[in-house]
């Protein structure tokens, strides 16, 4: 059960507070990696300086590093992207959508709309709760949540491979890790991407400003490295259809690796592309982006293949989904007015 999850995620996330500590008036300077070891029951060193790695330990509201030294007066906190209690979960009998299952693993296609596990204000009603209805004794991921492997945010539609067993955990999850796995997504995405095809490279972390979101530190100053492949399907002139291929899987990876670009998806809220960003000033043109927005209330990324090695029988296996009604109706839209306005390609 020491599996990575994948960071895909692309997941809808808060910061939550687990441990809080002031130091008293006479504290000497302590690095706050060992000042937490002195704290917390059943610490060790190594976990607590991952968690300063990855943003979540913070001193007076900033996240610092593990050689942080801790000052009199200071608030040290742990904070995590689940609440404290997010590990009680509650069996709930939610439909899912199977695409394929055998004893050491399921395919579900997950609808835009369903969180993935308990998190951010959703406690119950997620993925995790009505795999807990459905299966009993699903191993559990380095994160305590069964049968996940990786994840996709709450308004992004598709694929997810679940573990049935600890073997299947650890096998699927040394693919993602490995980036042996395959990954396509179908996102339509604002602009007119100039090239056919590309390939998108910057490391991956939290923006400094806006917590809710990641950025891109192309000098790799910070965060992850993260690599998508991205490849044009259709051209709408104000919009494009892409395919989008992940080397790596990082949080919201291909809605910031697009923005970085200059190419948000459309109606992605997070992102800045839930407004016009492409087009004319025509009231008719404002009144049909609004409508594309309303038969698509969501960022439009779905998760399409996926393929990886089986933990048993070693074949590749690969799997394929149509796209969502909502992101068929919205395509189908621009695809009308790019004919019907001869919508000229913008450099």
């Amino acid at each position: 059960m020491n599996s990575n999850i994948d960071d895909t995620s692309e997941f809808e996330e808060e910061f939550f507070e687990h441990h809080r500590f002031v130091s008293p008036k006479g504290q000497s300077l302590l690095r706050v990696d060992k000042f937490l070891m002195q704290l917390i029951e059943n610490a060790t060193r190594n976990k607590i300086q991952k968690a300063a790695e990855d943003g979540n330990i913070w001193v007076n509201d900033v996240p610092v590093k593990s050689n942080y030294r801790v000052k009199p007066f200071d608030v040290v906190r742990v904070m995590l992207s689940h609440p404290p209690f997010e590990n009680h979960i509650i069996p709930e009998n939610i439909p899912l959508d199977i695409v394929y299952e055998d004893d050491s693993l399921l395919l579900i296609n997950k609808p835009a709309g369903l969180v993935v596990h308990p998190g951010h204000g959703n406690y119950t009603g997620t993925l995790v709760n009505a795999l807990a209805y459905h299966f009993e004794n699903l191993p559990l991921n380095s994160s305590e949540r069964p049968g996940l492997v990786h994840r996709i945010d709450k308004n992004t539609s598709g694929l997810l491979v679940i573990a049935k067993t600890d073997f299947a955990m650890n096998y699927l999850a040394k693919q993602f890790e490995e980036k042996t796995s395959e990954r396509e997504y179908i996102a339509l995405v604002w602009g007119n991407v100039k090239e056919d095809e590309g390939t998108i490279t910057g490391h991956i972390a939290r923006h400094i400003k806006d917590r809710m979101q990641m950025d891109v530190y192309p000098d790799g100053s910070q965060g992850k490295h993260a690599v998508t492949h991205y490849r044009v399907l259709e051209r709408f002139g104000y919009v494009t259809l892409v395919s989008c291929k992940l080397e790596t899987g990082r949080t919201h990876q291909i809605r910031v690796h697009m923005k970085y670009i200059g190419h948000p998806l459309f109606n992605d809220e997070r992102y800045g592309g839930n407004i016009i960003l492409k087009g004319t000033t025509f009231t008719k043109y404002k009144q049909f982006v609004e409508n594309c927005f309303k038969v698509l209330p969501r960022q439009a990324l779905h998760a399409k293949t996926l393929g990886f090695e089986h933990p048993i029988t070693k074949e590749f296996m690969k799997f394929d989904t149509e796209l969502p009604q909502d992101m068929r109706d919205c395509i189908e839209k621009w695809r009308n007015y790019s004919k019907s306005n001869m919508i000229e390609e913008e450099e």
